[in-house]
């Protein structure tokens, strides 16, 4: 009998986003679920660096590489074995991106992978899969960042549908409320503009091919549910968050009202998403107007999990031996 946690990995994966720069570190095996050992993360909200062109001032990349040193700090502690890197949407769009990516990788001593929009949908898709199972059937995954917007369904391990586009809740917050707070006529503006991101990923999505579970992951969708959902006690099983859009759709006008220093008060919303709250309620609400969704259960894993899945499926299984 095969012990898989003989087989360990110590690996730490940092994730360059959007919104956050996040090391998460865990003792990864094949067939085992990663287990979790330490994390550290930064809120450095690129969207506030970006110049005209889309370029990140100087600024933003100084704070790009503390926060990368302030994780790599966590993965010398932990004396990782393996490191994971990658950036997504701000990085991948910047036309000084590549300077950026170069600058950290002299920092961390290695590459960067620059994720596609599709990577990150099906990197996201791999980790709910794993987390449901296929008792799921045709699952929809729906992921809001900082800078983009993904959207992958299927019923495999691997999504027949992989899609992104820049609809992440900073992007919105900064182009289309940037005060944080709307009138409802000015909601309703944001709401054109962000139907008009959507458009082309709708339209190219299979209408005819209703999902039998949709899920959310990310920060914007578990701080909108606990904020307007409702938990779900599951014996012998984890609880799990469940949020319909008309809970959604009765909370985005009365957060809309309220500063965003006061927002911390409520449920779910924490310090680094009190600005962009209402910029990805929108997103959320509008794409599951757009695909017919009518709930959606918050998925604890997401890209980075995706990611150590994807490795161990790749690298970590040769050291079984078969």
């Amino acid at each position: 009998m095969v012990n898989l946690r003989s087989h360990t990995t110590r690996l730490g994966v940092l994730d360059i986003g959007s919104n956050t720069i996040h090391m998460l570190i865990v003792d990864a095996a094949p067939g085992a679920r990663p287990d979790p050992e330490a994390s550290t993360k930064s809120t450095v909200r690129l969207m506030k660096y970006l110049k005209e062109d889309g370029s990140i001032k100087k600024a933003g990349v100084e704070a790009i590489l503390e926060a990368v040193d302030q994780c790599m700090k966590l993965a010398e502690e932990y004396e990782i074995t393996q490191l994971l890197a990658m950036a997504t949407s701000a990085l991948r769009e910047a036309p000084n991106g590549n300077k950026v990516i170069h600058k950290i990788e002299e920092r961390i001593g290695q590459g960067v992978t620059v994720l596609s929009g599709n990577d990150e949908a099906r990197l996201t898709f791999l980790a709910a899969r794993r987390w449901y199972g296929w008792d799921a059937g045709r699952l929809l995954v729906l992921d809001i960042g900082g800078g983009s917007l993904e959207v992958a369904m299927g019923s495999d391990e691997e999504p027949t549908v992989a899609l992104s586009v820049p609809a992440g809740a900073g992007r919105v917050t900064t182009e289309f409320l940037p005060s944080g707070t709307a009138t409802p006529e000015e909601l309703e503006e944001v709401r054109k503009n962000v139907r008009k991101i959507l458009e082309p990923m709708v339209k190219v999505f299979p209408q005819s091919k209703h999902p039998n579970h949709a899920v959310g992951t990310s920060k914007t969708f578990r701080s909108l549910a606990r904020l307007c959902g409702a938990v779900v006690r599951q014996p012998g099983r984890e609880d799990t968050w469940i949020m319909t859009r008309e809970q959604l759709e009765d909370w985005i006008p009365r957060l809309a009202a309220i500063e965003p220093e006061q927002r911390v008060a409520l449920p779910g919303i924490t310090p680094e998403r009190t600005m962009q709250i209402v910029g990805g309620g929108v997103v959320a609400d509008e794409i599951m107007k757009a695909l017919n969704i009518q709930e959606v259960e918050i998925c604890p894993w997401a890209l980075r999990e995706g990611a150590i899945l994807r490795w161990l499926d790749q690298f970590g299984r040769t050291r079984l031996g078969f």
